[in-house]
């Protein structure tokens, strides 16, 4: 059970930060989604977007760890490493 709530919570982080990268992309720039990803990676500015986006696993992992979800915590906080890990070869 152990595993499979930390695969959980590293899918629950990796959607959270996909949510916060399409709310800051939809909200704060002029572009649509997909077409600013395209923009936004075109003029190399992908890991910033990644790390803006990755805002909302500190509300995940805060309510994760009010639920004495511990497991599911450490799944976000691997999903934020594995996400810094991409952003630097990005």
């Amino acid at each position: 059970m152990n595993k499979k709530d930390l695969l959980f919570g590293f899918l629950i982080g990796c959607a959270t930060t996909l949510l916060g990268s399409y709310v800051f992309i939809t909200f704060f720039t002029e572009f649509k989604f997909i077409a600013g990803l395209q923009i936004i990676k075109s003029q190399g500015n992908l890991g910033k977007i990644i790390t803006l986006g990755s805002i909302l696993t500190l509300l995940t992992f805060g309510i994760l760890l009010k639920l004495n979800k511990e497991m599911m915590a450490r799944g976000v906080v691997l999903a934020v490493i594995v996400l810094a890990i991409i952003t630097l070869f990005i």
